[in-house]
């Protein structure tokens, strides 16, 4: 670990300063980290005066509103593919690790006491299983009394990379979901689903319906004690949405070797990894048209590398290796200016 930071401190004496940048941040996207960025921006501006204005449009959104110029940084729940990257002149990268995790309100049944497999997932959200007591649920929770209580599938109603994530999984899983529905930030989900906006909207819908199955962030599951459940991985182990899990399931990703941020977390090999593992990313141009505005963006962002890592723990996420963080900062060295010039300027 202190080599990297020897390697991290480098990189920033590398970058040349310049003078006072943006007093205002803008960013759009992800409502899943809004709590990170809220709060890194919370704590940065009492030391350095610069405010954020974050909207939580949702992953689609913030990967729209980049796209046009509209905000200094986007943020998804999904990476960006290398060919629509170099196509739009942009870079992104990861800013933490979380996880999706199906969240419950069955009357009886407390958190981490329902286990489900990402067969039975796939057919709950299909509308194929319409009640609790289902014997194919009942045969992996034997002495569970699972109530005949209606299944109420909660569902994103907006662009979503949190259903993004979900979804990939599923099709990962399930043939007949990945033909049917397949993945992406929106689905045209079965006709009985109860649709909501927003992570936010998620949650009070699963609190205000018995019977009700949702999915978010691990954030608000834990913020808001809502009850998860235990699933089933690709080593055949029953596990929980915990940071070790998720880092589990990093960990045997290509992110450290190589830095594939395309590859999806999802269905990871590993007896404590949880299957449905996701990164959360900013997107911001490679080529700036506004560069005290993209400064003022990764500079804001590298003091949250540097300096929130703490942060992040506090909000329910998993921070970042400080290899993967090298290979950011490196990357964030070579955005240019209209021009093609690197842009000078200091991370602190």
């Amino acid at each position: 670990m202190l080599n990297t930071r020897i390697i991290l401190s480098t990189l920033f004496i590398l970058a040349m300063s310049v003078g006072v940048g943006a007093a205002e941040i803008t960013g759009a996207g992800s409502s899943a980290a809004k709590p990170i960025y809220t709060k890194w921006a919370e704590v940065y501006s009492q030391s350095s005066g610069v405010r954020l204005n974050y909207q939580p449009i949702g992953s689609s959104g913030g990967i729209k509103q980049i796209k046009a110029q509209a905000v200094d940084f986007g943020a998804s729940d999904v990476a960006m593919s290398a060919e629509e990257l170099k196509k739009e002149k942009l870079i992104n990268f990861p800013s933490a690790i979380s996880g999706v995790v199906p969240v419950i309100n069955v009357p009886g049944i407390k958190a981490g006491e329902l286990m489900l497999s990402g067969e039975i997932l796939a057919d709950i959200f299909a509308g194929k299983i319409s009640y609790w007591n289902d014997p194919a649920i009942a045969a992996l929770n034997r002495g569970l009394a699972l109530p005949k209580t209606a299944i109420v599938t909660v569902v994103r109603q907006d662009g979503s990379g949190t259903t993004y994530n979900f979804t990939d999984y599923l099709s990962k899983i399930s043939p007949s979901w990945k033909e049917k529905f397949g993945k992406n930030f929106t689905i045209q989900w079965h006709e009985h689903a109860l649709p909501a906006k927003g992570s936010s909207g998620i949650v009070t819908a699963v609190k205000q319906t018995s019977g009700a199955i949702g999915y978010v962030d691990y954030n608000y599951a834990v913020q808001e004690r809502l009850n998860y459940v235990q699933v089933k991985n690709r080593d055949g182990k029953f596990v929980a949405p915990t940071a070790a899990s998720f880092s589990a399931a990093l960990n045997n990703s290509d992110w450290l070797k190589k830095a594939a941020f395309e590859e999806m977390l999802t269905d990871k090999a590993g007896a404590n990894s949880w299957p449905i593992t996701m990164g959360t990313f900013i997107i911001i141009p490679r080529t700036a048209q506004h560069p005290e505005s993209t400064i003022a963006a990764m500079k804001f962002f590298c003091w949250g590398f540097m300096q929130g890592d703490h942060l992040v723990a506090g909000m329910d996420f998993v921070r970042l290796p400080d290899k993967v963080q090298a290979r950011i900062f490196k990357e964030m060295t070579e955005v240019t200016d209209a021009k093609g010039k690197p842009l000078q300027w200091s991370p602190m």
